[in-house]
């Protein structure tokens, strides 16, 4: 409700609050302590009385009850305008210029009508949907109901008293410019509506003429400025580029180098704006300005996003003019700003309006096969419903044949560049969910990769490690140089370096993935979460003479506990076992026996293997240096495995081979053996096939002993086999023939000792 302070005095206990108390209509005052630094006796304020839900702009909602405060009865809230969703600023509470009576209820006194403020998804791709008019249009094709454009058909001139010559020197950066002069107005605040309208999308309102090119810039989708024309020397308006290094003070009173590529709007002397990114702080609109040149332009995508990622300047012009802008609209959008500046700030239109515009732009001619539609949306439509949708969304059709026909595409539609983009915007208002699922349509059940794709391919490999446990994770491509310079490591090639680095953390972009997961790692670790299973698909970079080189890879990190601690058992520290079952699901599922190996020499582990296929490196895994994982603050063991992508994917066959289940039952033996030290498995595993592929289905090692209990230089195995035969039921005799062959070869080749 609306309230009146009538008394103000200072909080006994403490400095920087406030006791009020406060008319707001009701039988006796409400006492109120206020933090507040502006609130004072005889203020009309906004007052949250007991009981009200407050819904403020940035955070949750949250109820009004009579409390205490350090000592102080507090019966209310008096309300900044953050705290009512009528603004953004927090410095002080709102003090309100109104006569009305106390107890007013602030929606009626600010005239809130009920709004629906509609969040939508934008993709890059849709520029032309950056506005209301834009977003609009989708809803006319999906409605099929008219727009209803604000009218400019009372703009024209009042006289010609104040006329601006422009010259465009590159009109390829500017393919159109517009404006027209505007005198005798009066800077000043805007009126409710209009401030309500630019706050309810996340906007601060400034100044009525700001506040109208914002308007209309979201209105319109077509970015707008206001110059001061007292600014403009020589009654001249030059788009141009300045020499490389000149200096120009910005809105934000910031003083900026250009490049030699800066598009500026300059007067006769000097720069006076960064075209389609940021304003300068000596032409823009202030408290004094009486007269304004106000401009419409189109600028070139590629010189806006160049500049406004040079000088680091993200802004609403920038947003849309470097994704593409509609250069039809310029002269429309002038028009209806002026005729609003007339209405809110007085004055008149004192120009024609300046219109450069040399090479006009041509609508985009596609031509589209019918076959080609039903193709690609899977159902044949009827050709008078294709031309229907695409009336609705401004594509005009002709030449219609039996076979095809032509579209021509409207320029805002920057997105609609081939026949594919055409059938999607038919497939987007005709409806996904219209499209039935042919019965013959193919599937993925059975077949791991059914095509060969790679998003696909990393949906499948991410799901196999989701299944086991694993996180996904998605660090920067940006890391830092001291990490590899500290340990003088080399990764084939050249670290590619950032020109304007943000700062040293953020200086190169990375040539291994294990640094950016092991901060991953430390801030998990600092953090409580101590059993971490963590899997990423990213890139790494290189640069090898004047070329450069990426690599798609997998990386795979586990520490902590593999096993949490339960009342049923004790934890069980994670192991190299662990990170290599999941590397071997891995490779199984990319058709990669894992067989292939050898011992790894790396700066970066402990210990581990080179995996190998055919002699090329499918990747590494093993255990991280424990000085390396200390560096970064870890106190336990990191496993790490990094895989090349690309090789996996070539690997993984679409084909899926089902073999029928045996009949008869399987046969487990188990075998212990002590054997030189230096005997691998994989060498043990390489004399198990070679002495019977036809029973022998498999031999794991369960078990790897080495200490006292055994002699100096020996290791223990504990090997499990399967045995199976296809056509009948193994008997005693054969089985103990086959353990009995596969015992005497590790005597024989391996040196072994059997323990029976």
């Amino acid at each position: 409700v609306i309230g009146q302070v009538l008394t103000c005095a200072k909080h006994p206990n403490a400095d920087k609050l406030s006791v009020t108390t406060v008319d707001v209509g009701g039988p006796a005052p409400l006492a109120i302590v206020c933090g507040a630094p502006n609130v004072a006796a005889g203020q009309k304020v906004v007052v949250a009385v007991p009981g009200t839900t407050v819904h403020p702009t940035e955070g949750e909602p949250f109820a009004i009850k009579a409390t205490k405060i350090r000592g102080e009865k507090s019966e209310g809230m008096i309300c900044a305008e953050d705290e009512v969703g009528l603004g953004n600023s927090h410095a002080g509470i709102m003090v309100l210029d109104t006569q009305v009576p106390n107890g007013t209820l602030a929606s009626d006194f600010f005239k809130i009508e009920t709004d629906y403020i509609l969040e939508i998804g934008l993709t890059p791709n849709r520029a032309d949907a950056a506005s209301h008019i834009g977003v609009a249009r989708d809803i006319r094709a999906a409605k099929g109901r008219a727009i209803q454009w604000p009218s400019v058909e009372a703009f024209k001139p009042d006289n010609q008293s104040l006329p601006i010559r422009v010259t465009v020197e590159n009109t390829d950066a500017c393919p159109r410019y517009s404006g027209v002069t505007l005198t005798g107005i009066t800077i000043k605040e805007s009126p409710a509506w209009l401030k309500q309208r630019l706050i309810s999308i996340g906007l601060s309102p400034i100044n009525n003429v700001v506040d109208i090119t914002n308007y209309v810039c979201h209105e319109t989708g077509q970015p707008m400025h206001a110059f001061d024309a007292a600014a403009i020397t020589g009654g001249q308006v030059v788009v141009k580029t300045l020499a490389e290094g000149t200096k120009f003070i910005t809105l934000d009173n910031k003083e900026r180098s250009l490049a030699a590529k800066d598009l500026m709007i300059c007067n006769s002397e000097q720069g006076m704006c960064i075209a389609g990114v940021f304003g300068g702080a000596r032409s823009g609109i202030s408290a004094t300005t009486t007269s304004l040149f106000l401009e419409s332009a189109t600028f070139s995508p590629e010189y806006v996003r160049r500049t406004s990622n040079f000088h680091q300047l993200k802004t609403d012009a920038s947003f849309r003019f470097s994704r593409g802008t509609d250069p039809l609209l310029t002269v429309y959008a002038l028009k209806r700003a002026a005729l609003l500046i007339k209405e809110l700030a007085g004055g008149s239109i004192s120009s024609d309006i300046v219109d450069i515009y040399p090479k006009p732009v041509e609508r985009r001619t596609i031509a589209i096969k019918h076959k080609n539609v039903e193709r690609l949306i899977g159902k044949k439509l009827p050709q008078e419903e294709i031309y229907r949708i695409l009336g609705l969304l401004d594509i005009e059709v002709s030449d219609k044949t039996d076979t095809g026909f032509k579209v021509s595409v409207p320029p805002y539609r920057v997105d609609v560049l081939q026949e594919a983009d055409v059938v999607e915007e038919i497939l987007r208002i005709y409806g996904f969910n219209n499209i039935e699922l042919k019965e013959e349509a193919g599937t993925d059940f059975l077949a791991h990769f059914p095509v060969k794709d790679l998003n696909k391919f990393k949906k499948n490999i991410g799901g196999l490690l989701v299944a086991n446990g694993y996180f996904e994770i998605l660090t920067n491509s940006l890391t830092n140089a001291s990490y590899q310079q500290k340990h003088k490591l080399t990764f084939g090639g050249e670290p590619v370096e950032v020109l304007n680095k943000l700062s040293e953390e953020l200086g190169i972009l990375r040539q291994t993935m294990l640094f950016t997961g092991l901060e991953v790692c430390a801030y998990n670790f600092n953090r409580k979460q101590k059993d971490m299973k963590f899997f990423e698909f990213g890139k790494v970079y290189s640069k090898a003479g004047a070329g450069y080189h990426e690599e798609e890879r997998l990386a795979v990190y586990i520490g902590g506990n593999q096993v949490s601690e339960t009342w049923q058992e004790q934890p069980r520290p994670v192991s190299y076992h662990d990170i290599a079952q999941a590397v071997a699901q891995v490779l199984e599922r990319c058709a990669i026996s894992g067989d292939e190996h050898e011992p790894l020499h790396d700066p970066l582990f402990d210990y581990g293997l080179r995996l190998l296929r055919g002699g090329q490196e499918v990747g590494r895994v093993g255990k991280v240096k424990a000085a390396l994982t200390r560096e970064f603050g870890l106190k336990t063991d990191i496993f790490y495995a990094d895989l090349s992508t690309d090789l996996l994917f070539q690997t993984a066959n679409p084909k899926f081979g089902v073999l029928e289940v045996s009949r008869f039952p399987e046969v487990k033996r188990d075998l212990s053996l002590i054997l030189d030290k230096k005997v691998r498995f994989d060498e043990i595993r390489a004399l198990v096939r070679d002495s019977d592929r036809k029973l022998i289905r498999n031999v794991t090692a369960f078990d790897v002993y080495e200490g006292d209990k055994i002699p100096e230089g020996k290791k223990a195995y504990a090997l499990g086999f399967t045995l199976q035969d296809e056509t009948k039921t193994l008997t005693d005799e054969e089985i103990d023939k086959t353990m009995n062959k596969l015992m005497s070869a590790f005597e024989q080749k391996l040196g072994a000792i059997i323990r029976k």
